[in-house]
């Protein structure tokens, strides 16, 4: 029997909602049978961007929420304040256990702040991280904590490390995971006190694989498969990762259309050209899961188009299929049994 998913999408959240939000959803029943999608929002706006398609009725329904929470409100007060919210709301479904996942374009902050005291946290999780997959020369490489929690101790990174590793092989199909902590320097000695205080955790740990400190300027290069920081650090490198690739595409794409010569050479490198490109097209991996909480939440861009909240509900899918949640909760369970 073919894995099915209930993913509750915030139809509200984001620059481009209700429209590319609903679009997206659309996108994705009609090309996976397995996913059925429960928009979330205000039901008008909603079913009026639904009426122009055609798609299976059965597998979108609608739970209406009157309120919206911005991006100028403050996280804490607005979960507390507007319980009507989509956030709140569709949270709320996965806490009830009536959706598989939550995705949401909208609020990092109330997205971040609903799924600890909404959805909750696996027993265990002292923190919970944004994990977000980043291009490299070898693939890709995952982010953790790409910005969730600004601050963190050691045993916060640890945990960061240990679910990365699990992501990386169970998602991505990494045996044995690189795992690396970001730092100014490969040698051991190096680094401010949180990096030099994690650092030996992440040697001793005996169910990954830790090969030391990562410089920001390997991470491209494919020097790890999961990185390691707290969510200061984390979300500057993936600011500059996407500022800097959006440059260079720009660039790229204004020196071949800079002459007639360029634009004959652009004919013929455009196939290869196109394909290198998408490999750094952050609309391709979906959103970024908020790891350790006792259901799926991603937190997917401000200003995702249709694709990236089609293939952000295809990851929802793959994190079914692969009992990423239930993997989770057996690491936890296993360190709270030898605590206990």
């Amino acid at each position: 029997m073919q894995e099915s998913v209930r993913i509750a999408l915030d139809a509200m959240g984001g620059d481009n909602a209700p429209g590319e939000i609903v679009k997206g959803a659309v996108d994705a029943v009609k090309e996976k049978d397995s996913i059925h999608v429960i928009l979330v929002g205000r039901e008008e706006a909603i079913r009026s961007e639904l009426s122009k398609y055609s798609y299976p009725e059965e597998r979108v329904e609608i739970v209406n929420a009157s309120e919206v929470i911005t991006t100028e409100e403050a996280p804490v007060m607005a979960i507390r304040k507007k319980k009507d919210s989509s956030i709140v709301v569709g949270q709320g479904l996965v806490r009830k256990g009536e959706a598989d996942a939550f995705v949401s374009a909208g609020s990092t902050g109330a997205i971040l702040v609903g799924g600890q005291l909404v959805v909750g946290r696996l027993r265990g999780v002292e923190r919970s991280p944004l994990a977000t997959l980043i291009p490299t020369e070898k693939g890709v490489a995952l982010l953790v904590d790409s910005g969730a929690n600004v601050d963190a101790r050691s045993s916060h990174l640890v945990q960061f490390a240990r679910m990365g590793s699990i992501y990386m092989e169970h998602i991505i199909g990494i045996k044995q995971p690189r795992v690396a902590i970001v730092n100014v320097g490969v040698e051991e000695e190096k680094g401010n006190a949180l990096v030099k205080e994690t650092y030996p955790l992440l040697k001793a740990c005996g169910d990954i694989h830790f090969t030391g400190s990562i410089e920001a300027r390997e991470i491209p290069h494919g020097g790890a498969d999961v990185i390691v920081a707290e969510g200061f650090t984390g979300n500057v490198i993936l600011k500059l990762y996407e500022g800097t690739a959006s440059a260079l595409v720009s660039q790229v794409k204004k020196g071949l259309m800079s002459s007639f010569r360029s634009k004959l050479g652009a004919l013929l490198i455009k196939p290869a050209l196109k394909k290198t490109l998408k490999s750094f097209d952050a609309t391709e991996y979906g959103g970024a899961p908020m790891l350790g909480l006792k259901g799926l939440v991603v937190k997917t861009h401000g200003n995702a188009s249709a694709k990236e909240v089609k293939n952000t509900l295809f990851q929802c899918l793959t994190f079914k299929k692969q009992r990423i949640g239930d993997r989770m909760k057996e690491l936890f369970s296993d360190e709270n049994n030898q605590k206990g």
